[in-house]
């Protein structure tokens, strides 16, 4: 049938068999459509049983959707597996149907990529959520995907290990999930992000096929990389089941500081000039004035006093295993701030106001959408090109005459673009709006950039 070798025929199947929805095709290009029938229930009962089916319409419901703003789109049913065999026989019977398949994780995406647009079946993996062992001798973490990603955080911490990657979403999020989107969040800026940590994968394709895509082991030179192929692919490729992750020793210590600016591109340049002067905070965050005023009501917090003449803010952290090393460094980075004009910093003094913090910039996206109707953008550039990216969305807003939030990973040059509503017309938030949003894609493209950081593509 074909002159691949069984593991590279079976992947090549799944990557152009058309059982997974391939949400990075054109929409109209994928034909698809859902035959389910009784019959196709009763095999499906008899693999997963029917406790573990749903078709209500309160379910049915909740997986027509995640947190990507105005996507909606109704399975027919919804399918949670506890084992790989079930995954694999449902699978096998997906494809003798032609029933798309959409794996899902956490529900907490944000470009849409675990959303049912062609209807058939959802695929939860929320019952595969053990962690199998943590191998402390060679610093390793093997997991099912429906772990939430704090859940295995706090657990490799308590044997004083650290897996860094730390999405703001890590309270809901699962770690399949993660490995989907190749995650990031404020640790990536020293320790890296997803696909950094990912040693290998069992995975079961479209064909039902079960194989492992590497080694556990931290170099492998013998074939194709097919563990980095999957980590980022977004359920397109296959569905994870098993994850190996790296892990190394956890920090001893840690230190906070925000920083105010009378001016958010200042703020912004102050970024790049850290790394030119040989530091290499573990977290650099940018949040503008409105993003900071917002989170602060929407949590009551009274933590962040906010000046008059306050654009901006940097929160940056440091950590490492000497405090006099830190203590050193913080103070030369406060001292480099105050070149670009920054104001009174605000140093945490312990673990309580360095949580409060952190917890005010994860939860600015949540802010921004209870406080309006919004479309978020996930731009990345070189981070020296921060500024101007900045200073071209206000233009732009000014142009099209919208307003933005804008916070982020600012140490790897990722904007999170937000776009509010407030008293635009429904004219221009539905029309040309969306020439606005292209321009700041053209922006993006002309500094280097790419238009997704960490949140995927999806089918936004």
């Amino acid at each position: 049938m074909s002159q691949f070798p069984p593991l590279i025929d079976c992947f090549f199947h799944s990557f152009f068999y058309p059982i997974f929805t391939p949400n990075y095709f054109p929409l109209e290009t994928v034909q698809v459509k859902s035959k389910i029938v009784a019959s196709f229930i009763d095999d499906l009962k008899q693999i997963v049983g029917d406790e573990h089916i749903l078709f209500d319409a309160e379910s049915l419901d909740k997986y027509a959707q995640d947190e990507t703003e105005d996507l909606y789109f109704l399975p027919d049913l919804v399918v949670k597996p506890r084992t790989v065999a079930e995954i694999s026989n449902i699978l096998k019977l997906c494809n003798r149907n032609q029933i798309p398949v959409t794996p899902r994780g956490g529900g907490t995406g944000l470009s849409g990529g675990a959303l049912p647009h062609k209807g058939g079946l959802v695929l939860s993996t929320e019952r595969l959520n053990k962690i199998i062992s943590i191998d402390e001798r060679n610093l390793q973490v093997t997991t099912e995907p429906g772990v939430i990603t704090e859940v295995l955080q706090d657990a490799v911490k308590e044997k004083n290990l650290f897996y860094p990657p730390d999405p703001s979403s890590k309270g809901s999020s699962f770690i399949g999930g993660n490995v989907a989107e190749n995650s990031g969040g404020p640790k990536a800026v020293k320790y890296g992000v997803v696909k950094d940590y990912v040693l290998n994968l069992e995975m079961v394709l479209a064909t039902g096929d079960i194989i492992w895509t590497g080694a556990n082991v931290l170099k492998n030179a013998t074939g194709y990389n097919l563990t980095q192929l999957v980590v980022g692919s977004e359920g397109t490729l296959g569905i994870v089941t098993k994850i190996v992750l790296k892990l190394i020793p956890l920090p001893r210590f840690d230190l906070l500081m925000l920083v105010p600016f009378s001016s958010s591109e200042r703020a912004c340049a102050a970024v790049s000039a850290i790394f030119q002067a040989g530091y290499i905070p573990s977290g650099l965050e940018f949040m503008e004035r409105d993003a900071l005023v917002f989170v602060s009501k929407f949590m009551e917090s009274t933590t962040v006093k906010i000046n008059d003449g306050v654009q901006a803010h940097l929160l940056i952290e440091v950590d490492g295993n000497h405090m006099e090393n830190l203590m050193q460094e913080m103070e030369a980075i406060a001292g480099l701030m105050g070149e670009f004009g920054s104001g009174e910093i605000l140093f945490a003094e312990d673990a309580l106001q360095k949580a409060e913090l952190w917890k005010l910039r994860r939860r600015v996206g949540e802010a921004v959408k209870a406080h309006s109707v919004y479309k978020e953008e996930d731009a990345v550039v070189p981070r020296a090109e921060l500024p101007v990216l900045l200073r071209g969305v206000k233009s732009l807003g000014e142009k099209y005459g919208f307003q933005s939030v804008c916070y982020g990973h600012a140490g790897d040059g990722n904007l999170h673009i937000n776009i509010i509503k407030g008293d635009m017309s429904e004219e221009k938030w539905n029309g040309s709006l969306k020439d606005g949003i292209r321009e700041i894609f053209q922006l993006v493209k002309s500094l280097g950039g790419t238009i997704s950081g960490e949140h995927g593509i999806g089918l936004v």
